[in-house]
């Protein structure tokens, strides 16, 4: 009885947005895009769209969303902004960051892209425009997708912070106590592939065209750079996803190098009590600026 009742629940929301959806206005990015979408296949194989469209898009994705972080250190009216102050970024830092990037992204991260054309092979995932999902399942796929991975995060996270292993492996995530966009996915090798998994689990449940593949990809890639900016920037649209975590959230992270073990969401920090020191640290600040008012 109430696995039905929550079928209907969702087929009555899924029925509400379709009904919501057909009053808005024709979307004048969709033509366009059907039309690359389109020229793509026509032009492309599936092996070639599912591994060098896949890498494309996820270099092209993590370096444009840096770009706003990385202009900021040269704002001075954005340096009000930025979460710890008296650690400004350094080229230094920057350059050892890039080098590393590169090298996780083409040899520990293409090697598993390579396998995007064989999943979605054995899965019979569709490419066509015609299968492609409605904007607002595409948006819901995304959004299941973040809640396994944040869940995967926080525990294997929480693991790796364990006083056995820290030192060998997520140590090196941890070199820059103040975080910058670009250093999102600063780590071990190893790291890179346990945290990484859990990205691919939502893939597996959830996927049924290889666009959520993109789109969780962009997803991702925006709010992990989003919290490792060190920057808390208000009217950021992030925040109004519920629960959402944030900068300064992961930001006392690298500060204290424990607790916020989550990579988007607030809910498993604070079931289990990990955040604790975080709240204490928000209460601290919030009477020095009473203080400093009066």
């Amino acid at each position: 009885m109430a696995v039905n009742d929550s079928v209907n629940i969702l087929n009555s929301a899924y029925l509400a947005v379709e009904y919501i959806d057909s009053f808005l206005p024709d979307n004048p990015l969709q033509q366009p895009f059907k039309n690359a979408w389109n020229y793509m296949l026509d032009n492309y194989t599936k092996f070639q769209i599912a591994t060098w469209g896949s890498l494309i898009v996820h270099e092209v994705s993590y370096f444009l969303l840096c770009v706003p972080g990385f202009i900021f250190q040269f704002i001075p009216y954005m340096q009000k902004y930025k979460i710890q102050q008296d650690k400004p970024e350094t080229w230094e830092k920057q350059w050892k960051c890039f080098k590393t990037l590169l090298f996780n992204h083409f040899f520990i991260q293409l090697p598993l892209i390579c396998g995007t054309y064989y999943f979605t092979e054995y899965f019979n995932i569709p490419y066509g425009w015609e299968e492609m999902p409605r904007w607002y399942v595409l948006v819901a796929q995304c959004f299941g997708c973040a809640v396994i991975e944040d869940a995967w995060h926080y525990f294997l996270h929480r693991l790796l912070h364990h006083k056995r292993i820290y030192k060998y492996i997520h140590k090196v995530h941890h070199e820059f106590v103040s975080p910058f966009g670009m250093q999102a996915e600063y780590a071990h090798p190893l790291e890179t592939l346990i945290l990484g998994t859990g990205f691919f689990i939502g893939i597996v449940v959830f996927c049924n065209h290889v666009v959520l593949l993109w789109a969780w990809v962009i997803c991702r890639l925006m709010e992990t750079i989003d919290v490792h900016s060190g920057y808390d920037v208000p009217l950021n649209p992030l925040h109004l996803v519920p629960f959402y975590a944030g900068a300064r959230f992961h930001d006392f992270h690298h500060m204290n190098f424990i607790g916020n073990y989550a990579s988007t969401f607030t809910w498993w920090d604070r079931i289990f009590g990990t955040d604790s020191q975080f709240i204490a640290y928000q209460e601290k600040e919030k009477k020095k600026q009473c203080i400093t008012k009066k």
